[in-house]
């Protein structure tokens, strides 16, 4: 499967996952923005997808800077006439217990990784519009879809980057702009004090970003979230169960209480097409048959 003709940025890309990514994405044809904080670091990356035959074009800046990343964005439009592909990859790391953690620490890792993306995907949103084509990939986390100690700021930044997701792929359907999230593990700078020796072994970033290949490519989904690393790909949803109906009883609180197996039972549970779906499910169970939705005015 090729990617020839297409053109990809990727932000945080001068090491670690974003570095594979970046060399992954141009050993399939892709044209590479290599974005880092660093030159030095960049301009590493670049010079090693052309060595390897690719073509990439470094660029440094923070993700956070919203005018760097409009510019960054109106030089490869400048360059390559195009930009089909974003990976928002660029994060950091303040762990702390939330009882030792500064609210200054806390903002620092959602501003990088949240409005990070945001920035760069409101840089690209109106061109992939326009060209009603794009593929855009969120980096979620593991943390932020299932909780880890320690990681109070980067899960919420990471699950929030699922909401973003969930919705800008509604958003994009109708201009082929497809959005999808990516929760790799992998053995990086900022996994190397959490994870085993042995497990940094085999979670080498090569092999999570073989992955992208099918979020990125012209038969991509939209709406996924792939979990990768050590070479094995899965997927994670956010699902809704049945659930239990307790009306507008007085003694509805004690119902949920003493229903609570019915309400997490998992059996029939469904991944909602978008988020009135949960609205629709709950108006059904108290008798409604009319749509859910008012009519258009």
């Amino acid at each position: 499967m090729s990617l020839e003709g297409r053109v990809a940025i990727v932000t945080g890309s001068g090491g670690g996952l974003g570095r594979a990514h970046a060399r992954f994405l141009a050993s399939k044809g892709a044209r590479v923005v290599v974005n880092d904080l660093s030159h030095e670091a960049a301009d590493r990356v670049a010079a090693e997808i052309f060595a390897a035959g690719g073509e990439a074009l470094a660029i440094a800046g923070s993700v956070t800077d919203e005018r760097a990343m409009a510019a960054l964005v109106e030089r490869v439009v400048t360059e390559w006439g195009r930009v089909d592909i974003l990976v928002n990859n660029a994060g950091i790391l303040r762990d702390r217990s939330f009882a030792k953690m500064t609210l200054d620490d806390f903002r620092l890792v959602v501003d990088v990784h949240l409005m990070g993306a945001v920035i760069c995907t409101k840089a690209v949103w109106e061109l992939m519009r326009a060209q009603r084509y794009g593929r855009i990939v969120m980096t979620t986390s593991s943390s932020g879809l299932y909780g880890n100690f320690g990681q109070a700021n980067y899960g919420a930044a990471k699950m929030a980057l699922v909401g973003l997701m969930q919705t800008l792929a509604i958003e994009g359907e109708k201009y082929d702009i497809r959005v999808n999230c990516l929760a790799p593990t992998a053995a990086t700078q900022m996994t190397e004090g959490v994870l085993s020796e042995e497990s940094l072994r085999l979670l080498d970033p090569a092999r999570v970003s073989p992955g992208l290949l099918a979020l990125v490519g012209d038969d991509a989904p939209t709406r996924a979230i792939l979990c990768a690393g050590a070479g094995n790909f899965a997927a994670a949803h956010v699902t809704l169960t049945r659930g239990y109906h307790a009306g507008a009883a007085e003694s509805a609180g004690e119902q949920v209480v003493a229903h609570w197996r019915d309400v997490t039972d998992r059996t029939g549970e469904i991944v909602p097409d978008y988020g009135f779906t949960q609205a629709e499910r709950e108006v059904a169970s108290a008798g409604l048959t009319a749509p859910v939705m008012a009519a258009p005015r």
